[in-house]
């Protein structure tokens, strides 16, 4: 026995083997308590009632975006940090964060949490990893993955938080405007992407998570393509669809951004310089052009034609005039390109510079300049616009080209007739109406159905 004895000092331990150890009871840990049993602590259950009221307070301030709106499915999951969305349109709700937010609020992340499926942010994100070579989900630690898709979901915040809030519609504590890094309002998630870190933001952020539908990674609490009530590709197409005809049908109700994703929608940008340089291609390439006949290497028919020497069809490099409009709706910054074009085309047929041949045409068409440098070219104009002249002028050309490029921004009049050879137009994009003040009501010739067009820029 040991302790204290009477003077306070320890009393000796006595001597002989030590007792042996009490046995130690094993203690299971209890399982939580059923919801409703005594003692368990009861779970918060969702307010849908405010949440769909919210969504109809949207549906009011923002009714361009009803149809988009009332086909988000809503899940309830207490694992995600407030609201979220997969790319299949559904819309993951935390019963905490729709119970301490008020309704105007959360009217707010309704258009937020819709904008980002409207946008594709999803597809942009996977784009964007793609022609960056960025590493996938797999290739890098956790710290790495979350990280980045930190840094994607914000750069996609950006673009849709500067222009979806206001006229009835108040910002949601915590949202993050391009004015948190002093980046300047109306780029696109890409851009935001291209011009900043976003490295120090990640540690006062790291709560914002918007779902794959921002940035196209999966998240655990998500159902995946196979869960119910997700939307099939073309059910999203035709939400977006809806979506874009109301705006483009009521164009003072959105802002700027908005009347740009719908005219984009279904009209995406297009490679024009590409198109451009594989129109002309093919319009040099067809059959018929540049071919003659020659003597220089027999036909092969001529073994089936005793003592009969058949010529040969020999392909030669083909000749392109380009016709550039100079007329005073052409701005300096277009001629500029078109001169860039211009050496672009050369390349395009071979880069024979000696078959390449340009004419600067307004009411008049000048002289058929043949090319030695583009940026040596003058162009000369400044008055109306007629490119039948240029187009009469560049078939008066010996040898006659196989291939006319215009380059313009459509206000003219087209010949008549289709040319004796491929016709490729290059266009200079304008509104869909052009302003005449002689003529309010004037709207501008399309180019002709017999002519190749590609829109530049």
């Amino acid at each position: 026995m040991t302790g204290p004895g009477p003077t306070g000092r320890p009393l000796p331990r006595p001597m002989g083997p030590p007792p042996p150890p009490r046995p130690v009871r094993a203690t299971v840990a209890k399982p939580p308590a059923a919801p409703g049993a005594p003692g368990a602590r009861p779970a918060l259950r969702l307010d849908r009632e405010k949440l769909l009221a919210a969504r109809l307070h949207a549906v009011r301030v923002r009714p361009y975006l009803a149809a988009a709106l009332f086909a988000l499915h809503v899940v309830e999951d207490r694992s995600v940090p407030t609201m979220a969305v997969d790319a299949h349109w559904r819309c993951y709700v935390s019963p905490g964060f729709v119970a301490r937010t008020p309704v105007e609020e959360l009217a707010g992340v309704w258009v937020h949490e819709v904008s980002h499926l409207l946008r594709d942010h999803h597809g942009r994100s996977e784009r964007y990893a793609r022609e960056h070579e960025e590493p996938g989900a797999g290739e890098r630690g956790a710290a790495a993955e979350g990280r980045e898709r930190l840094r994607q979901n914000i750069a996609a915040d950006f673009e849709i938080n500067d222009d979806i809030y206001g006229d009835g519609l108040p910002m949601p504590a915590g949202a993050v405007l391009p004015s948190l890094l002093r980046l300047p309002t109306g780029l696109l998630m890409e851009e935001y992407l291209r011009t900043a870190s976003m490295s120090g933001l990640t540690g006062d952020l790291a709560w914002l998570d918007c779902g794959s539908g921002a940035d196209g990674r999966h998240r655990p609490w998500e159902l995946g393509p196979d869960g119910a009530h997700g939307l099939s590709g073309q059910e999203r197409d035709a939400v977006r669809f809806r979506v874009a005809e109301g705006i483009k049908g009521r164009p003072g109700d959105a802002p700027e951004g908005w009347r740009r994703w719908a005219d984009e929608a279904f009209h995406p940008p297009q490679p024009w310089r590409q198109l451009l340089g594989a129109a002309v291609r093919s319009a040099a390439g067809a059959p018929g052009v540049g071919e003659n006949h020659s003597y220089r290497r027999p036909s092969r028919r001529s073994a089936g034609v005793p003592e009969v020497l058949l010529p040969s069809l020999r392909r030669t490099p083909p000749r392109v005039c380009v016709v550039i409009d100079t007329s005073g709706s052409v701005s300096d910054a277009e001629l500029g390109g078109a001169l860039l074009e211009v050496a672009a085309i050369s390349r395009a047929v071979g880069g024979r510079r000696d078959l390449v041949s340009v004419i600067s045409c307004d009411a008049a068409a000048g002289v058929a300049v043949p090319l030695c440098r583009a940026e040596n070219i003058a162009l000369v104009g400044g008055g109306g616009t007629d490119l039948r002249s240029g187009f009469a002028r560049a078939l008066r050309s010996r040898p006659r080209p196989d291939v006319i490029v215009a380059l313009t921004d459509g206000q003219t009049p087209w010949p008549s007739a289709q040319p004796p050879c491929r016709t490729v137009v290059g266009l200079f994009p304008r509104p869909a109406r052009a302003v005449n003040e002689e003529d309010p009501d004037y709207v501008p010739d399309a180019p002709p159905s017999w002519a190749r067009v590609v829109t530049i820029g």
